[in-house]
Formats: C-alpha cells, sequence, structure tokens
C-alpha cells in the first residue's frame, strides 16, 4: 500500500492517481494525513478493499507523508562508509538528535539556502504505525507504518560552530527535511532490509548505496529507541546517510543556487528539489 499526502489531503495512491481518503470512506477517516497514523491497523483493514474514483496527483502538490510528528529522530554516523570518510569511530549506540518539524517539506518543493555551506544526506525515512516501548528487534517492523524518502540537509557552519555542536539547529532550517513522495508500506518491498539509496546533483552521482550498510538497521533503531522513550504513531525517524556528503570531501563541497538535488530509494520513490539561495543571502 501506498499513501500521499496531496495538497493536505490523505490519499490512497494507485495506478498513478489518488483516493481521497475522507471521501471515500464516507467521514470514517479524515483527511489530515498525519491523523491516520493514530489508526493505522484500523485504516490498513480498510484500504484493503476500498474504492471510488481517482484524481490525477500533481509532484508539486505532494506534502510530507506525516507533516506533524510529535517526535523526530535522526541518527548520525549509521553506515560505516560515512564514519570512516568522517573520521569518527563507529557508535555502540546510535548517535541520536532531531529535526524539528518546522523543516518539513514535500518531495518536489524548491528549497532556500541560508549560506553557502549547505550539505545534502540521502536518508531512509521510517514512519511509525504504532507505539513502542521496549520493543525487541525482532519486533520492530511490526511498529513501522512505512517508509519514504528522506534528505537531511545539513548547514554545516551552523551545526559544527563551537563550543558544544548544534546539529539540531543546523538541519532544521525552513525546508531542511523533505520526505515524499509516497509512504511505502514494508511488504510492498522485496527486501525492507536491503534498499538501493542514491543521491544526485543536477544529474551527477554523489551518493550511492545500500541500506543493508547500516550498522543499526530499522528493527535495531526501533530496540535501541524504545528502550528510552515510547515512541509513538506518526512518529519519524531519518535513519541516517551513506558515505559521499560534502564535507567529507577535498575540497568540500555545497549546495549552490539552481542545483536540483535528486533522492532515490529503490522501490520507494523520487524526489527531486531545487535549491534556491535565500532572498536574505
Amino acid at each position: 500500500m501506498r499513501i500521499a499526502n496531496d495538497a493536505g489531503r490523505l490519499v490512497l495512491v494507485r495506478d498513478g492517481g489518488g483516493l481521497d481518503v475522507e471521501k471515500a470512506s464516507s467521514g470514517l477517516f479524515g483527511s489530515d494525513p498525519q491523523e491516520v497514523y493514530e489508526r493505522w491497523a484500523e485504516f490498513t483493514e480498510w484500504a484493503r478493499t476500498a474504492g471510488g474514483d481517482l484524481l490525477p496527483i500533481a509532484p508539486g502538490t505532494l506534502g510530507p507523508p506525516a507533516p506533524r510528528p510529535r517526535q523526530v529522530f535522526a541518527i548520525g554516523l549509521n553506515y560505516r562508509a560515512h564514519a570512516e570518510e568522517s573520521a569518527l569511530a563507529e557508535p555502540e549506540f546510535p548517535a541520536t538528535f532531531t529535526k524539528f518539524p518546522t523543516s518539513f517539506t514535500g518531495a518536489y518543493h524548491e528549497i532556500g539556502l541560508p549560506s553557502d555551506t549547505v550539505d545534502w544526506e540521502v536518508e531512509l525515512v521510517v514512519v511509525l504505525g504504532a507505539r513502542a516501548h521496549r520493543v525487541s528487534a525482532a519486533h520492530g517492523w511490526d511498529h513501522v507504518a512505512g517508509v519514504t524518502v528522506g534528505q537531511d540537509l545539513s548547514e554545516r557552519t551552523v551545526q559544527l560552530r563551537p563550543p558544544v555542536p548544534q546539529f539540531s539547529l543546523g538541519k532544521s532550517f525552513p525546508g531542511f527535511s523533505p520526505t515524499g513522495p509516497e509512504l511505502v508500506t514494508p511488504d510492498e518491498l522485496p527486501d525492507r532490509d536491503d534498499l538501493t539509496i542514491e543521491c544526485t546533483i543536477d544529474g551527477e552521482s554523489v551518493q550511492s548505496s545500500r541500506t543493508a550498510q547500516m550498522i543499526f538497521p530499522v528493527p535495531e533503531l526501533i530496540e535501541k529507541l524504545s528502550s528510552i522513550c515510547p515512541l509513538l504513531p506518526g512518529d519519524v525517524i531519518f535513519t541516517g546517510t551513506p558515505e559521499g556528503v560534502g564535507a567529507a570531501r577535498e575540497p568540500k563541497r555545497f549546495l549552490r543556487h539552481g542545483e536540483v538535488l535528486e533522492s532515490r530509494i529503490g522501490g520507494v520513490g523520487v524526489m527531486r528539489n531545487r535549491v534556491v539561495r535565500d532572498a536574505d543571502q
């Protein structure tokens, strides 16, 4: 099953069209994409046989599949090769920070550059469909509604400003958390633990890996995070980026006005975000 946030309305995605959930369910489920995660099991049961008229979906109207999560977890150094290029040791526990929800945007929206040191980080993003507290890795996927494509855009100057790094602030400028274009349930994927993950800038490949290279795969992330605090329906986890970020290059490379950032995960989807200079720059 695939769902999307089409101009703020929850839709089931089928054959390139969208089934408006509120209308098709005669109001049983509302139009708000965020609210559906609270009733995820009931919703998926209804969606199996749901029918109605499909409407076209325009990429530019697609918003984040989970636009207002109560909690956002973001994981650093979760690919071995990325830890190596960062000259840092592999973590023994997931390196965790947050991205504030006001940074969320859609899969095809323009993103403003507040400076000339903004970096890219393609990531697999997980959305919770059931509360998880002290959950074992063996049952981690049972609490996942679905996955989507994401970017953990990073303003490196703010992120690494001494004396104490400010990861959450440096990664939470407006538009710095694009996700989409759709949420895909794990059963739709040929191997939910081994997906291709890629990022290009104006067609040039800058990141290419597989999610099987994660140090902490999705079920282990859920186990580790839920051992400390409950994960709630609709919460979002940015699971980390592979090697190839701009700050680790020599010379360093950052995003420039007019470039098109394409983020792709096999079986999940593709985001295309044009980056533009902020008017205040």
